[in-house]
């Protein structure tokens, strides 16, 4: 929002606030000031002058030499312009001047003749002819006659306004004009604001006889007010109002024209203005547009309409987009002799819609989509027509037409004092909370109960009471205080496995890594899934950002393998990742996806199978999961077909580990091994157990050694399982210490070593209770074809 000092203070009695003060202030009491400027602060050192000679150049006829009179001295000025005469007055940059485009202007010489200074087009004094239309574009500014000679040119042309630009939240709208600020600073410095209420003093006939409205869509529409005037004088504004467009960013167009701006500014309630000729059977009607009709708007772009927009329409057809734009065929051109004005007020969501859906956004659907208040649009209208009276822009047909929705009366909220200060930490007094509340617009009756004002639908209870008088009294003044009460917050048991997760992956040396849910065909192609693969069944997104990003991830392995991919092309040698990452897969028509919690790591270089499967491991032991099982995997064609695994816990899947396929690692660019785990949160917390502990062991452990021949083939997890059947409950520990296949076991064959730990937690267990167990368990592998290495 853009708002010029000197406008607001028509409104509010702060003449002797300094502009800093002022943005601080309005930011102190929360509508913040992103900055401020003041026109004229490159301006320097240009006056008004009298020309007071003109004489041609003999030599080069394009120069003119000018004697230029200042007020208390004559200088001498050589221009080219064509459209001086003597006795102008016209805008003089002497010796040291600064333009406001910054560009300095000193005395010099042009083709050997003395020239003190330069006289100023509109465009170098950063105007245009809407803002001047008197003067010409292409020559020099000429200022009145009655410009008296020698003024500083800031003061003669109004430059010495300070504009400043507010962030102006979304909940409040009614600060998106000059009358809202003002009445914020109002309450804000102390002062007086006045809003004198508009009327009109002459008008002749009645509406009623000439335009009627039809409302339609009162959901939507919640109302509509119109006003007629006839014979419209179509000429430029007065510069008052001109000069108060421009230093809110709006370009001066004409009489009629700047009166709905200047009232949309001031009021904060857009408007717009018909060709009442071209009104059939002058007869408005707010409806919505029916399915395929088209409209042509202002910008000369031919809309097509769907039945959830709005329109305004006559009998036969759409005259403008309700909120959003004006239709060319209805609008005012230079032959327009009387003209409707519209004020209304429509539904946010509605017209929020329809900007998005035709990619219109105007100021007015800007206004509109942040919702705007019922009761404005008739004080709009009437300003409006007190303006086409004051400026003498046509002739007003008394009364106005008003058609009414469904309007939602403001809720009344009950004040207690004690709360607002419990509320706040504070010792505001009553006096102070109901002296400000009224000044703010509310209705505040002897029992303390409050109605907000219509233009403040965001005031719903009492803790916004108690915002709007904290506001006020001064955040800065309200004493920080310790937290009262007990929080009772805490982690869920989910929330602390997550917490496990990555304490674990931290402390095994991973970074951790967010990367994108979305993703294409093309990351699944590079990970060679096959076209009946479960991961081609997608969630697919409707407005998707681009290819590469068409659907919700079924996978997140390839957002680690990008990432791992552009650390490899950095030359990291060796590096580990992990993500705590969501995986989608759509569920049954009219239903959310499914969501799948993922632990996702990803590491390359000194890194393999089993610092992986160790870090899983770890997890499972941290989270009281128990031991895993590893198996053989099937069905995952993007891993390696001999280094991978799927992952058990108590029977059920939780994920699988391994290498990559070594043709998906070289699709991303990265040469030797990648290992990934795609562990399963959600199945992996359903296994954890309840913790059990245990003393610690009073009697001593026996350690065995056992070097076993297998088929090269055989899982390491089998003739595990089949050592903790043989030593059964006194078995403590088994690890592999190492593994060997060369010219000592037969071609075929492999040999791994494992160290097995035996204790008796109820007494000392003796050597031949040891090698009894040892005994059972090398049956049991020999039952499995695995024998003792000799």
């Amino acid at each position: 929002m853009i708002l010029p000092l000197q406008w607001l203070k028509i409104y509010a009695d702060i003449d002797d606030i300094t502009a800093s003060e002022f943005a601080h202030r309005m930011t102190m009491v929360g509508n913040k000031v992103e900055g401020y400027t003041c026109e004229a602060e490159n301006i320097r050192n240009i006056v008004a002058g009298k020309v007071v000679s003109i004489k041609r150049n003999k030599i080069y006829e394009n120069l003119y030499v000018c004697s230029v009179f200042l007020g208390q001295g004559i200088v001498q000025i050589v221009t080219s312009a064509k459209n001086l005469r003597e006795g102008d007055i016209v805008p003089v940059a002497l010796d040291g001047a600064r333009l406001p485009s910054g560009k300095e202007i000193e005395a010099c010489e042009i083709q050997g003749i003395k020239s003190e200074g330069m006289m100023c087009s509109l465009a170098e004094l950063g105007l245009s002819k809407n803002d001047f239309p008197e003067c010409v574009e292409d020559g020099i500014m000429k200022l009145p006659l009655k410009t008296e000679i020698g003024a500083d040119i800031i003061k003669v042309l109004g430059l010495d306004d300070v504009v400043f630009e507010f962030e102006i939240t979304p909940n409040r709208p009614d600060c998106l004009c000059i009358s809202g600020l003002a009445r914020e600073a109002a309450v804000a410095f102390g002062a007086d604001f006045k809003l004198p209420r508009p009327k009109v003093t002459k008008s002749h006939g009645h509406i009623a006889d000439s335009l009627s409205v039809q409302n339609d869509t009162p959901d939507n529409c919640l109302r509509y007010s119109g006003a007629l005037v006839e014979n419209v004088r179509v000429r430029p504004s007065p510069r008052w109002i001109r000069e108060k467009l421009r230093r809110c960013g709006v370009r001066p167009v004409n009489n009629i024209v700047d009166i709905t701006n200047y009232v949309m500014l001031e009021y904060n309630q857009p408007m717009h203005a018909f060709d009442y000729a071209k009104i059939k059977n002058k007869k408005i009607i707010i409806r919505q547009a029916t399915k395929g009709e088209k409209i042509t708007t202002l910008d000369d772009v031919k809309q097509k309409l769907t039945s959830d927009m709005m329109v305004i329409a006559d009998t036969e057809k759409a005259l403008a987009v309700a909120g959003v734009m004006g239709g060319a065929e209805s609008s005012v051109t230079s032959e327009t002799k009387s003209i409707v004005f519209e004020s209304a007020c429509f539904n946010a969501d509605s017209v929020r819609r329809t900007s998005k859906a035709l990619g219109l956004r105007t100021e007015s659907s800007l206004r509109f989509e942040k919702g705007l208040d019922p009761f404005g649009t008739e004080p709009a209208i009437i300003r409006a027509l007190e303006l086409v009276e004051q400026l003498d822009a046509g002739d007003i047909v008394k009364g106005i037409v008003d058609a009414k929705g469904k309007i939602v009366a403001p809720s009344v909220i009950e004040l207690d004092p004690d709360y607002v200060n419990d509320f706040l930490g504070t010792d505001i007094s009553r006096g102070f909370m109901i002296s400000t509340l009224k000044r703010l617009g509310c209705a505040v009756d002897e029992e303390l109960h409050v109605t907000p004002p219509t233009f403040r639908a965001d005031i719903e209870c009492q803790a916004d009471l108690a915002e709007e008088i904290a506001r006020f009294y001064g955040y800065d003044r309200i004493v920080s205080t310790g937290m009262r009460g007990v929080a009772a917050a805490r982690p869920t048991e989910r929330q602390r496995f997550d917490d496990v997760a990555i304490e674990v992956c931290i402390a095994s040396g991973l970074y951790e890594i967010n990367t994108s849910s979305f993703m294409g065909a093309k990351s699944l192609d590079m990970l060679g899934v096959t076209d009946n693969d479960r991961l081609r069944k997608t969630v697919v997104i409707e407005n998707p950002l681009g290819e590469d990003t068409s659907f919700m991830r079924s996978t997140a392995i390839p957002g680690m393998m990008e990432t791992i991919a552009r650390n490899y092309n950095l030359r990291i040698p060796s590096v580990g990742f992990f993500e705590l990452a969501k995986e989608f897969m759509p569920a049954a028509a009219g239903k959310l996806p499914v969501e799948r919690n993922k632990l996702i790591i990803g590491m390359y270089g000194k890194k393999d199978f089993f610092i992986i499967k160790g870090i899983v491991e770890l997890l499972a032991e941290r989270a009281h999961i128990g031991s895993l099982k590893f198996d053989k995997l099937v069905g995952y064609p993007h891993f390696h077909p001999g280094r991978a695994a799927s992952v058990f816990a108590k029977g059920k899947q939780i994920g699988v580990i391994g290498e990559l396929n070594p043709i998906v690692v070289d699709n991303y660019g990265v040469s030797g091994r990648v290992v990934i785990a795609n562990i399963d949160l959600d199945a992996t917390f359903a296994q954890i157990s309840q913790v059990k502990y245990k003393p610690l062991p009073k009697f001593p452990a026996i350690t065995r050694d056992l070097a076993l021949v297998c088929d090269i083939d055989t899982q390491s997890a089998t003739m595990e399982h089949a050592i903790r059947e043989g030593c059964g409950d006194i078995l403590e520990d088994v690890t592999v210490f190492d593994v060997y296949t060369g010219d000592k076991v037969k071609e075929g064959k492999k040999s791994i070593a494992y160290s097995i730990v035996l204790r008796d937690s109820a007494k000392t267990l003796t050597d031949k209770e040891a090698d009894e167990a040892i005994g059972r368990t090398l049956g049991f592998l020999k039952m499995v074809g695995i024998e003792l290495r000799q």
